[in-house]
């Protein structure tokens, strides 16, 4: 049976197309694109046995290993769990690490079933280096960075907007110390990947607008050239009462939060704090979820903004006041964005 061997790495990546990664979990573990799904051909231990066979005794014994250890029942349950994805995914691709063995072997056991998938040509590896080109080609793109104290609403802001990027979406995690669990974060090559592929599917020809964050967005950096880039481009600003912000903190954030979390999140910058607003900030939001009175979690956020996070980033502004274009309500900040997106 012939082969059909796709290398169109962009479309793959802005078509969304479906990809069987038959990598085994832990290569895939380390960074896929958003379209791949884990369905191994060797699981962990079994790619290990398969290595060293090839590193001592060649390919072709590895190989007549593999066949063995993937056999049988093993052997037509995978098979099953691929021709069941392509049969739900119209466009499936299998996809390897270099678009070699793996992929080939898999293509040929899903055939054997009258189930013809192509593969991607150079697997992971090649779908990873264009999404790096495309990273690096980012920087050359027209930015519009939309800024605003914490709780203004930005990200709501922000997903109204025609030819936008969520940062925090693409990394899981919405920022701040109180942003989420670092742990459901996506691995590096994954978001910077997910990234790649949201930059190919938005209008270059457009400004595009993200959310003003720092280098880090929970564990994950941005790409330096792409974090550069908005460094240097005009800045719009929300503006929002602190009340509205207080409130928004609360709808957001606390109202189905776990509890460890905003206090663990808390330890996390105690030191910059100081033990006393700690100590205080702890109490009120041990009462609030202990009890359940949204007083005293208003209190804590108050407290919280206008001590830590206000003078924080207004610091942070006043550095960035050269770059400052445009100041508004949401109704505004909108308005005005949309018409730059609109005109360029």
């Amino acid at each position: 049976v012939s082969i059909e061997v796709v290398d169109d790495y962009r479309g793959i990546l802005k078509n969304q197309c479906p990809v069987i990664d038959v990598r085994s979990p832990d290569e895939y573990i380390k960074g896929a694109i958003p379209t791949a799904i884990n369905l191994p051909i060797l699981n962990n231990d079994e790619r290990q046995q398969v290595g060293t066979c090839y590193k001592n005794e060649g390919q072709s014994a590895a190989i007549r290993l593999g066949q063995k250890l993937v056999a049988g029942s093993v052997r037509a349950r995978r098979v099953s769990e691929w021709a069941s994805f392509a049969h739900s995914h119209e466009g499936a691709l299998f996809c390897c690490w270099r678009g070699g063995l793996r992929s080939r072997i898999a293509h040929e056991w899903l055939a054997e079933t009258g189930s013809i998938i192509p593969i991607v040509k150079g697997g992971s590896k090649a779908l990873r280096r264009y999404c790096l080109q495309r990273l690096e080609a980012s920087a050359d793109h027209s930015w519009l960075v939309l800024g605003g104290r914490t709780g203004s609403g930005k990200t709501r802001s922000l997903r109204q907007l025609s030819n936008a990027i969520d940062l925090e979406q693409l990394a899981n995690h919405r920022g701040s110390a109180f942003g989420g669990d670092i742990a459901l974060q996506p691995p590096p090559v994954s978001f910077e990947n997910a990234l790649a592929a949201a930059l190919i599917s938005i209008n270059h020809d457009r400004p595009i607008v993200v959310e003003d964050e720092s280098r880090t967005i929970g564990r994950l950096a941005l790409p330096d050239r792409l974090f550069a880039s908005m460094q240097r481009a005009p800045l719009v600003i929300l503006e929002l009462s602190l009340e509205k912000r207080i409130a928004n903190i609360y709808d957001e954030y606390v109202v189905n939060g776990v509890p460890s979390m905003f206090t663990n999140a808390l330890g996390r910058i105690r030191k910059r704090l100081g033990d006393a607003l700690y100590r205080e900030l702890l109490g009120l939001m041990e009462e609030g979820f202990d009890t359940g009175n949204k007083e005293s979690h208003l209190q804590w956020i108050d407290s919280l903004l206008t001590n830590y996070y206000d003078p924080m980033y207004d610091y942070q502004l006043e550095q960035k006041s050269a770059r400052i274009i445009f100041r508004g309500t949401v109704d505004a900040v909108g308005e005005y964005l949309e018409e730059q997106v609109i005109t360029g």
